[in-house]
């Protein structure tokens, strides 16, 4: 299960309504109808260019006299109009094509064109020298960085349109994309993959993906293909990181009753990714940092964003929202069945322990009067997923799972492949169960406050939170007061959840009764309860020393990260033993208990001198631009706290302030401003000018 506590450091897929309002003079969507497009694209990655042909099929609605395609700083070769030349206006955000066209529906436009995209498409390491051994990747992200940026198409996402696109790449390189490969071929020095795709489709869900992968191939219950990519270098990873994959997806195909409405799917990882993943058609991207292995499954896995991307194939691909105020209708859709499938995987008691955390942030958001109507255009993260999925479980409870299940059933089949409001949802929901749902949609989708009474007796539904709220309410009380009831909570079987916080309340508590409690705490063997252990004792009693050593012991890389710290301050004459036991640990992919390891292997007197160079030269290394972001960072972090940079380290983070991804780069950003107030760094970074990138000296100059 995973570590209910743990804050992911990034969120899923981004904090906005997916594409830009289309203004009333670009609103095309009345007059013009593209129905087909099949595209050859060229990619170059050394080069960072795309180029290709594609040929759309389209019908007049109405008589134009003009009619245009998106396409972001483009040039343009060659464009025909039904097999005719003409001579477009490009104004670098779209193509525009000035031709009066009557009502008809066989029409065709053709355009050749080359890019090099400025966003929407990015180029992992290949910049980076062969004999380095980088791994090289190429991918995309169209929703908010919209796909008109390599391939002409649409940002209105009510424009849907069955893609057929071949991709030609380097040989070495395994391609994944929309819909079904049907045929590849090789050319030279290229390899060429062409993918069909049935049904029309949104064109921010166009994507592709292309790296040194293998591949694994099942089927579902219902007879649909599941491929699983990894990359080659980490294929023992393959099956804890999809672990649950075919239960979801078997899941939500009977849970939703509507069956999956493309014709495979498949899922990729990618490096230093934008969000934790990307819905898009049958073809689902996602962030490096959720392959894992098993012992890392425990407390960072890939099944919630796995099964929220999923969902997104019904919600948000097979039915797509109209405007802004309906995006909820994307994210809180696929956030709700995603904790419906995870509590298919994970219990009852999971379900209602995440409805129980979000509720506690959206009330206090609400308390400080930060909240949002559901509805609200460009609301935040929390709003559109944790909001929309409350309003969901309230609805589902309010009329029942009968009536929902068929509103939903009949919502997706009324809309497939089309738009819809949030009125078209509730209008299915009011007809299904035979209510009005006003009073519902003033509370719950338009309302800015959190409706926390309402949330709080939903989840007394739940024995299990009924007890927890119990245990939390004696947070105040003396310890001598509520040792039979903590005591109690720590009896076979122990909550996860409930355990960490009897736990929590032992802090900076010494006395014997606190001590049975630990004892205890530590005999549970639950490995959450335990890791609470690690996180919380500051100073650790000698009473308890062998239990806590016992820790490193734990099949979690968390507890162990944390212990090893918490034993190296404790107990410095032990320090070579622990470090000892714990040299050839590695943890997440972010390398959490190597990095730690090597710090403390630095700053210990007399352990290993021989090999501190060594060990420095390792930690130094992982700042490196080829290393993904979650190992750079985290290395950054430990140089930083010993006050030792390399040259070398500070041109990395350099090129960290002007990376594509936001997290990283406003991290980088804020390390630089740390470090510039030291004259020492300040001085060093003067000496980088004729070593950096022209972007690098222009915000370097702008903190100087």
């Amino acid at each position: 299960m995973k570590y209910p506590l743990i804050t992911l450091f990034f969120c899923f897929c981004w904090n906005a309504y997916s594409q830009t309002p289309i203004a009333d003079s670009l609103n095309q969507i009345n007059s013009i109808d593209f129905k087909k497009a099949e595209a050859e694209i060229r990619v170059l990655p050394k080069e960072k260019r795309v180029s290709g042909t594609i040929k759309y099929s389209f019908e007049t609605l109405k008589s134009i006299d003009s009619f245009y395609v998106d396409a972001r700083n483009m040039n343009f070769d060659e464009v025909l109009l039904n097999d005719e030349p003409v001579k477009p206006r490009n104004t670098g955000q779209r193509i525009w094509i000035k031709n009066e066209l009557s009502p008809s529906e066989n029409n065709s436009l053709q355009l050749k064109y080359s890019v090099a995209p400025k966003q929407a498409v990015y180029f992992v390491n290949w910049e980076i020298a062969d004999s380095i051994n980088a791994p090289k990747q190429v991918w995309t992200q169209g929703q908010g960085r919209y796909t008109s940026n390599w391939l002409p198409s649409f940002d209105d996402q009510r424009e849907k349109v069955e893609f057929d696109v071949s991709y030609q790449f380097p040989q070495r390189l395994e391609v994944m994309a929309n819909g079904e490969l049907t045929a590849t071929s090789i050319t030279d020095s290229l390899k060429k993959w062409s993918f069909d795709m049935q049904r029309p489709m949104s064109s921010y869900l166009l994507a592709f993906a292309a790296g040194n992968y293998l591949m694994e191939e099942t089927e579902s219950s219902s007879g649909v293909t599941l491929q699983y990519y990894m990359p080659v270098s980490e294929e023992s990873k393959l099956e804890p990181t999809y672990r649950h994959t075919k239960q979801i997806f078997n899941f939500l195909e009977s849970e939703i009753g509507v069956a999956y409405p493309w014709q495979n799917y498949k899922q990729a990882p990618v490096r230093d990714f934008l969000y934790s993943g990307m819905e898009n058609t049958s073809a689902t991207i996602f962030d490096h940092a959720f392959i894992t292995d098993s012992i890392a499954f425990k407390d960072r896995n890939y099944v919630s964003v796995n099964a929220h991307e999923m969902a997104h194939q019904w919600f948000g691909n097979l039915v797509t929202a109209e405007t802004a105020n309906d995006h909820w209708l994307h994210e809180g859709f696929a956030t709700f069945y995603a904790l419906l499938a995870e509590r298919e995987i994970f219990g009852d008691d999971y379900y209602y322990w995440k409805l129980y955390q979000s509720a506690e942030q959206l009330k206090e958001l609400s308390d400080q009067g930060k909240g949002e109507a559901v509805t609200k255009p460009r609301a935040s993260s929390l709003t559109y997923y944790q909001k929309g999925a409350w309003a969901l479980h309230i609805l589902r409870e309010k009329v029942g799972k009968e009536a929902f299940n068929t509103a939903v059933k009949n919502y997706l089949e009324r809309y497939k492949f089309k738009t819809a409001t949030t009125s078209n949802f509730i209008a299915e929901v009011e007809a299904a169960a035979n209510v009005d749902l006003s009073d519902f949609m003033a509370k719950w989708l338009n309302q800015t406050a959190f409706q926390g009474f309402a949330a709080l007796n939903s989840l007394k539904n739940s024995e299990f939170i009924k007890k927890h709220l119990e245990i939390l309410a004696l947070r105040e009380t003396p310890l001598e007061k509520k040792e039979a009831l903590l005591s109690a909570a720590l009896d076979f079987p122990v909550s996860d959840y409930t355990g960490q916080e009897v736990v929590y309340q032992l802090a900076d508590e010494n006395s014997e009764t606190a001590l049975y409690l630990y004892k205890k705490a530590f005999e549970t063997n639950n490995v959450y309860v335990r890791q609470a252990i690690a996180s919380s004792i500051q100073r650790i009693p000698k009473q308890l020393k062998s239990d806590f050593e016992s820790l490193l012991d734990d099949e979690s890389y968390l507890t162990k990260e944390v212990a090893l710290l918490k034993l190296w301050m404790n107990f410095p004459k032990e320090v070579s033993t622990y470090l000892d036991k714990t040299r050839g640990i590695t943890g997440f992919t972010n390398k959490n208990v190597r990095m730690l390891w090597l710090t403390l292997n630095l700053i210990t007197p007399g352990y290993e001198p021989e090999k501190q160079q060594e060990a420095y030269q390792e930690l130094s290394g992982y700042t490196a631009t080829y290393y993904p972001i979650e190992i750079r960072e985290n290395a950054f972090g430990y140089l930083y706290q010993i006050n030792s940079f390399t040259t070398q380290n500070l041109l990395d983070l350099l090129q960290g302030t002007q990376h594509h991804t936001y997290r990283f780069r406003d991290y980088s950003r804020q390390l630089l401003a740390a470090l510039i107030k030291k004259e020492e760094y300040r001085q060093k970074f003067l000496a980088l000018d004729d070593r950096l990138s022209q972007k690098e000296l222009d915000y370097l100059e702008t903190k100087l």
